[in-house]
């Protein structure tokens, strides 16, 4: 086996392990406002529930060199809040739209052809597309990693306050995954969809 000390190999490299390793990442969609009304979208792979009481989910978004925030991380904690949409089959090729390098004063959603759509409790459009969608006001944003001066990410916190879910995707409360067809990110240009499932009984 292979013996490998991060501190030896550059920030790239250690990524390139990272976005292997870790694999099926969820892919949160992430919808924002600028201070000058304009709606942001883009696709975040590091992502994942931090608790259900009150419900929380984690969103971090690399900085661009040097140090600067990118739209999502910035609108999010001007305005307070964003909403997280879960990726799936069915619109998947515009969220790779939205990947885009754009001016803050453009909007990804225009771009990719996705369809703005009034959220319930923030004041952050959601997209109609998802399937389904989780309004969220920020609870911390955090920057870590990199150095004082020059952090290397914007850990999002938000506190979930608006859960939207079609309905064909609601069983008894829970979500039919096979339903959902979510995809997730792999490395490099690779994703992957739900696949095969199995049951292991967790121990008593």
């Amino acid at each position: 086996m292979r013996s490998i000390d991060p501190a030896s190999q550059s920030v790239q490299d250690n990524y390139k392990l990272l976005i292997g390793s870790i694999v099926p990442r969820p892919i949160a969609f992430v919808t924002t406002l600028s201070s000058e009304g304009v709606l942001n979208a883009a696709p975040f792979s590091f992502f994942n529930i931090v608790t259900a009481n009150p419900p929380m989910v984690a969103v971090s978004v690399q900085r661009k060199p040097g140090g600067v925030q990118k739209d999502t991380a910035r609108n999010a904690v001007y305005a307070g809040e964003f909403v997280v949409h879960i990726s799936d089959e069915s619109y998947i090729e515009a969220i790779n739209v939205t990947a885009a390098n754009l001016p803050p004063e453009e909007s990804e959603v225009e771009l990719s052809g996705l369809t703005a759509i009034a959220s319930e409790r923030v004041k952050v459009p959601g997209i109609a597309e998802a399937r389904i969608r989780m309004e969220c006001v920020l609870e911390q944003a955090l920057p870590l990693g990199g150095s004082d001066e020059t952090p290397a990410c914007d850990l999002l916190i938000g506190r979930v306050v608006h859960f939207h879910v079609a309905d064909e995707l609601y069983e008894n409360g829970r979500i039919n995954a096979e339903a959902l067809q979510p995809v997730s990110r792999l490395a490099g240009n690779d994703y992957a969809k739900l696949g095969q499932q199995f049951t292991i009984e967790r121990p008593i």
